[in-house]
């Protein structure tokens, strides 16, 4: 596998594989966004307690778990960049943070925009939304972190050090509905067996799940490729990328 891998190690081959999975990578994104939402919010039945308030699962829900996913893929590179000192690890890092912060974020609002209705509150101090609380706090610290310095090299250090202490956090969040009394309702859809929900309800989900995956991919896939130009500008094969970048506009100027 590391033999298959190591050209990659390499930020123009890199920078052109990410280049060449993005036009599929958007396309399946919008293709799945499409028919999952518009199948959640339009045609899937609503649920017999909640209502149509149920329907922002479909956003809140996928929100929930690539804030988490991200940033365990964050703690992934972190430990390769610091075991290896793989350099594009760093990269990916720095391009992953912002997104995941996102992802929590929109995890945060909408969970409080479902619990006001159902809790009669828009926030309290449960041991899951405290810890997906805490979980903000992190991304943020470690895109702190990685523009505190101006060597990126430890820069990308300190941010990966944070990162892996806070992997603890994780199962915190997975796991604080079965370990404390807590308001925040249980496992839905990844429980061992059957989920708790109606197929009708189900699918949809999946078709919004895997196109929210898709659109975090296509985000990460451009700042990827940001990152690798911020850091190589120096390179010739930057500078010729961008030379020729400058001659196409020029030429669809005239």
């Amino acid at each position: 596998m590391w033999k298959w891998l190591h050209p990659y190690a390499n930020p123009e081959v890199s920078y052109h594989f990410a280049g060449k999975l993005l036009p599929w990578l958007s396309a399946l994104a919008v293709l799945f966004l499409s028919i999952g939402l518009v199948w959640a919010l339009a045609f899937a039945p609503a649920d017999y307690q909640q209502g149509d308030s149920f329907r922002i699962f479909y956003i809140h829900v996928p929100a929930a778990s690539l804030s988490m996913g991200i940033y365990f893929g964050m703690a992934i590179t972190a430990f390769t960049s610091l075991v290896w000192q793989f350099k594009l690890a760093d990269a990916s890092a720095a391009a992953m943070a912002p997104v995941g912060a996102t992802f929590t974020a929109i995890a945060l609002i909408t969970g409080a925009a479902w619990g006001k209705p159902m809790w009669g509150t828009w926030w309290i101090w449960d041991a899951r939304l405290t810890s997906e609380l805490i979980l903000l706090f992190l991304y943020l610290g470690v895109i702190a972190l990685q523009s505190a310095f101006e060597d990126k090299n430890l820069a990308g250090k300190a941010a990966g050090i944070l990162t892996l202490v806070g992997v603890i956090n994780l199962p915190i969040i997975k796991y604080s509905v079965e370990w404390w009394n807590t308001l925040h309702q249980g496992s839905t859809v990844s429980k061992l067996g059957k989920p708790s929900m109606s197929v009708d309800m189900l699918w949809p989900f999946l078709f919004c799940f895997l196109g929210f995956i898709l659109l975090v991919s296509v985000i990460i896939c451009i700042r990827f490729r940001s990152e690798i130009l911020a850091r190589n500008s120096i390179r010739p094969w930057v500078r010729t990328l961008v030379s020729a970048h400058l001659t196409q506009e020029k030429t669809n100027a005239v």
